[in-house]
């Protein structure tokens, strides 16, 4: 399928690997000129490479922390005409309700919450004046359904998640459309190292925790960053032009809700 986004331009945060990475691939194959963003240089760098290699798109690295203002400020210098936005961040620790004070709290929001809304701010009006725009915040599976040990993650996600519901219909009416992409559990590092986790604590090997988990999923399996990247990526779309705020599990059916 032709996406019609060909020579256009998006800035994919925490690019540099995983599901960021996954959305870059899949929005490069689709004709789209990059700017990637991650916090450090040596695995951005050789992904972005990778990418002018096999997709023959521009493609623009900028290594630093998209949740500071400098680091904001040093991306969005590099960004500023920019036709597609894919927020991503990594999520907070988890932990008990009682291990977590405001300045947990405060992190957590400036991190998935803040950012990718100040984000949205700076860049939401060049698409209103150009008439066209696309903007997919990765979230979490945990919005529909909060998972208990991720309350940090819960709270700022849930916050971006109503956000995004009244702002999107603010701007949809100018071509911009955005909307939410929850990914449940992935084969990435991140994956891997919660498996690892389990592992260790019920002295099983890492490939009995990853079976173990699969079997949670209906789909009986990890999903892979190349079928979350083409997801992302058909919401950044010309097709996805109807499509307005609203939240796309890709979670192998393991959250068990109607709506």
């Amino acid at each position: 399928m032709d996406l019609g986004i060909s020579g256009k331009t998006a800035l994919v945060c925490a690019s540099s690997k995983g599901l960021g990475l996954g959305c870059a691939e899949a929005l490069a194959e689709a004709g789209v000129n990059l700017v990637m963003n991650a916090r450090g240089s040596e695995a951005l760098d050789a992904s972005a490479q990778a990418i002018r290699d096999t997709y023959g798109v521009e493609v623009t690295a900028i290594a630093a922390d998209i949740t500071s203002e400098d680091g904001r400020a040093k991306v969005l210098e590099a960004a500023s005409q920019l036709d597609i936005l894919v927020n991503n961040a990594g999520g907070p620790p988890p932990g008990l309700w009682s291990d977590w004070d405001r300045d947990d709290f405060i992190k957590a929001l400036d991190a998935n919450m803040l950012t990718p809304i100040a984000l949205m701010k700076a860049l939401l009006p060049g698409m209103m004046d150009r008439g066209w725009g696309r903007v997919v915040n990765i979230t979490s599976q945990s919005v529909k359904a909060p998972i208990p040990q991720l309350g940090l993650s819960n709270a700022a996600r849930a916050g971006l998640t109503g956000y995004v519901g009244g702002t999107a219909r603010q701007v949809a009416e100018f071509g911009v459309n955005i909307n939410n992409l929850l990914p449940g559990i992935h084969a990435t590092d991140r994956a891997s190292s919660l498996d690892q986790a389990v592992a260790d604590r019920e002295g099983i090997t890492v490939d009995e925790a990853h079976a173990k988990r699969s079997a949670t999923i209906p789909a009986r399996r990890y999903g892979t960053r190349q079928e979350f990247g083409a997801t992302c990526a058909f919401m950044c779309s010309q097709h996805a032009g109807f499509m307005v705020g609203q939240n796309i599990l890709l979670d192998g059916g393991s959250t068990n809700a109607t709506l």
